[in-house]
Parts: C-alpha cells; structure tokens; sequence
C-alpha cells in the first residue's frame, strides 16, 4: 500500500472491489505506515489517494455486518482504532495531501478532513451518511468540523444528503477542484515541487503552531508566538534560509 519516493511517499488504499472501505486490517495498515512516516527522515509530502478511481466508500459492509454482533466494548475498541488512525495522519509533520476521485463516504471524507489539503476531481461526490443507518460520524467529527465549521457540520452529519465538489470547495472540505485523474497528478506533481522549497522542520512546527494558537484569544498567545519565531530565527533552518535568501542561493533543503 505505500510507495516511499524519494521525498514524497504516496499512500494507495488496495482494495478496489470494496471501493476502498475500511475494515479492521485496512484502518491497521493505514495506522502503521501513517507511525512509519512520522519518522520517516526526508519525506516533505504524503499523498493518499485510492486505488480503482474511488478514494473510499466509508465503512466495509461485512465489517459493520460484524459491528452489530458486537459488545459496546468490543466496538469502542474497534472505533479507537479508527480514532487513533485518524490522530496519526492529523499529527504527522510532513504536509498531507488527500487526492480524492469517485466517492469519499463517511469515513473516507474523514481522511480527506484530517488532511491538510484535499484536492478533488470534478465530478467527485462526498456525503456523511452515517444517520441514514441509525449511526453518528463520531471518531471524524473532529477533522471535519475544522475543516467546514460547526454549522455546515450539523447540517451535513444530520441530513447524510450526497453533494457535489463544487459545494465541498464552498465549505472548505477539500481546497482545490481539478478537471479529472490526469489533473490530481498534475497537482501532486506540482505540490512535490512546491514543498521542496519549504524547510521540513518549519513546515513541522508551522502545523503545530496552528493547532496550539486556533479558537485561543490573542492575549493568551502573544508571548508563546514570539518565543517561537524567535526560537526558529536562531535555530539551523531559520539561520540558513536567511542567509541563502541574503546569498541570493538556494537553501540547502532545496537543493
């Protein structure tokens, strides 16, 4: 399932029959290559994108056939596993990029939500149709209501209704509409290049910075935000960028 380039690593969930739904082994295998590339030296950009023209149908029929046989516990334990999936991939310090064809369901608009960017074809659909099975989009609810605010999130999780990219570029769920695949290609092409001109540990801290200072009054940050820019400008990344910017060179990052 993951394809390490070099300086990007491209992530394709393989199960194209069942238009790429999680189960239990697909939500483990996404969890242990999103920890192998936390520490992955060299990676600026992790692209997902599903294999067979569809990034994800949300959840696997048959798993969810098991789900309702289940104890409480049992599926508390099951819907961890997909929350700590999700925390992994929101966390990771290298930019994230979901490139998103065909359906993205439920979970799978998710994944598109817990990533910093999302990039969809034209002709792509989303919905978060967990009401329409008694069911809530609890464990993405934190990605998603980020990504689109609170009141485009209550609308959507409580009518399931399907809608189209140009309304999910409206609201933010995904930040750019392409024409079809050869046009995710060329915006993942144009994405690497873009990343290797940015120092992989300010993309890093700059991620965290946005987590740290989001919804906080301004007061309450002044001091920690200077502390910070402060700290990058005497650290190795912010002493060499400025010097190659005053060089007129290029950094060593980007070379």
């Amino acid at each position: 399932m993951r394809a390490l380039q070099s300086r990007h690593a491209a992530l394709r969930p393989d199960r194209p029959l069942r238009r790429n739904a999680f189960d239990d082994h697909l939500i483990a295998a996404l969890h242990e290559a999103f920890e192998t590339l936390q520490g992955a030296e060299g990676v600026r950009v992790v692209f997902l994108r599903g294999a067979g023209g569809t990034f994800s149908a949300g959840a696997d029929l048959e798993w969810m056939r098991d789900a309702i046989e289940r104890s409480e516990s049992d599926n508390r334990e099951d819907a961890m596993a997909m929350a700590v999936m999700l925390k992994s991939l929101h966390d990771m310090p290298a930019l994230t990029v979901a490139l998103v064809e065909g359906g993205a369901f439920g979970g799978g608009a998710g994944l598109a939500a817990a990533c910093d960017l999302a990039v969809c074809t034209a002709e792509a659909k989303f919905s978060f149709s967990e009401v329409r099975l008694g069911l809530i989009a609890a464990t993405i609810s934190p990605y998603v209501v980020e990504a689109i605010g609170p009141r485009e999130a209550r609308g959507l999780f409580a009518t399931g209704r399907i809608f189209d990219a140009t309304y999910a570029d409206k609201i933010g769920l995904v930040t750019e509409v392409v024409a079809d695949g050869a046009g995710l290609d060329a915006a993942r092409d144009r994405i690497s290049h873009e990343m290797m001109a940015c120092a992989p540990g300010a993309v890093a801290a700059s991620k965290q910075l946005v987590d740290d200072v989001a919804h906080r009054r301004v007061e309450d940050v002044m001091e920690e935000t200077a502390k910070r820019i402060a700290r990058a400008r005497v650290g190795d990344e912010g002493q060499e960028g400025v010097r190659a910017f005053l060089a007129k060179r290029k950094p060593t990052w980007a070379l």
